[in-house]
């Protein structure tokens, strides 16, 4: 069965400069350097590098939270020139409002598009149950584990049907096994609602899991490195030892860049 591939985002010669003041002069820097990557719909990209290499800066320029001081994003055909709905983040950091129940969290999205009040609670019921929360709908944000924040925090994106989820390390401070538990929810998820997901993480084992391709970033000016295909089943376990070829090919590619990382902080002293 042949399977039309069809190009959802396309990132085109991005550069990102800004300037570090230093005593009396600044120097220009580029955060990241002559980026050009194409994703299909439907299809999971993990974006792992160095510290500092430029993920997040990109994240934020393809939410439209930044702007590019060179090259441009175009989703679906049309250049992006600033936020909209047909993209959303989900951050590190859940911000959600604690005051509020998980149920009127999830809602909030739909409320400030002035969804009527019926629909708006049987779409966040329904993401709520594909979360696996749907009993904790009327438990306050402040009851919840790390882990049921974070699921709150990936429902509250969804109800808003966005074409591209944007993720920024969502699970980098979980304990690893509610991280485990998520990683295979997500890939459920995913199978589920066929969205296009951009993935930041510094996890190679979580990159590997996750994504259809791993695309390894150079140190600052991050560049692309390499784009590895994840070919294997899903879902996927962080213990599968047939998983471990893969992660061997990111982290031979991500080694040199450790290396030349710490000779730049050597460097600065």
């Amino acid at each position: 069965m042949w399977c039309i591939l069809v190009v959802k985002l396309e990132i085109k010669d991005v550069t990102k400069s800004f300037y570090r003041n230093e005593g009396k002069q600044s120097t220009l820097i580029n955060a990241i350097e002559n980026i050009n990557l194409a994703v299909n719909n439907g299809e999971f990209v993990c974006l792992v590098g160095p510290s500092g290499c430029g993920k997040s800066t990109l994240l934020n320029i393809l939410a439209g939270l930044d702007n590019p001081t060179k090259g441009q994003v175009v989703l679906n055909g049309r250049p992006i020139t600033g936020t909209g709905p047909d993209r959303i983040m989900v951050f590190q950091e859940n911000a959600l409002f604690p005051w509020m129940k998980v149920i009127d969290n999830v809602e909030f999205g739909l409320k400030i598009a002035k969804v009527e009040k019926l629909k708006r609670r049987e779409i966040a019921m329904q993401y709520l149950d594909m979360m696996q929360l749907k009993k904790f709908a009327e438990a306050y944000v402040y009851q919840l584990s790390g882990g049921m924040k974070q699921r709150v925090s990936i429902a509250r994106a969804l109800v808003l049907d966005p074409e591209v989820l944007l993720m920024d390390e969502p699970f980098a401070a979980l304990d690893s096994q509610t991280r485990d538990l998520l990683l295979v929810e997500l890939q459920l998820i995913w199978a589920k609602t066929n969205k296009t997901i951009i993935f930041v993480t510094h996890n190679i084992i979580e990159s590997v899991c996750l994504g259809d391709r791993v695309v390894v970033f150079t140190n600052r000016p991050g560049k692309i490195k390499k784009d590895i295909k994840i070919d294997y089943r899903r879902p996927r376990l962080t213990e599968d030892d047939n998983l471990k070829d893969f992660q061997r090919q990111v982290l031979y590619e991500l080694k040199s860049e450790m290396v030349h990382s710490r000779k730049e902080k050597t460097d600065l002293f």
